[in-house]
């Protein structure tokens, strides 16, 4: 691993866990699912710049979706 992957996952999973406790505190399920997904994708993303579009993407869902 690179250190932009190393610093990527770092800073996608700190993001996931506040917004999986947001979710979890306001009972928004996009919220949480999303904060879930973001914490763990980073071990599965091939390259920097699939982690870094799927990372932004999944932060954006939770504003246009709601339950």
């Amino acid at each position: 691993m690179e250190i932009a992957d190393i610093f990527l996952a770092l800073l996608f999973g700190c993001i996931g866990f506040g917004y999986f406790m947001h979710g979890r505190r306001s009972r928004n399920i996009v919220t949480r699912y999303c904060g879930i997904a973001l914490a763990l994708y980073p071990y599965l993303a091939s390259s920097t710049l699939e982690m870094l579009a799927v990372g932004i993407g999944l932060m954006v869902v939770p504003r246009f979706i709601e339950l």
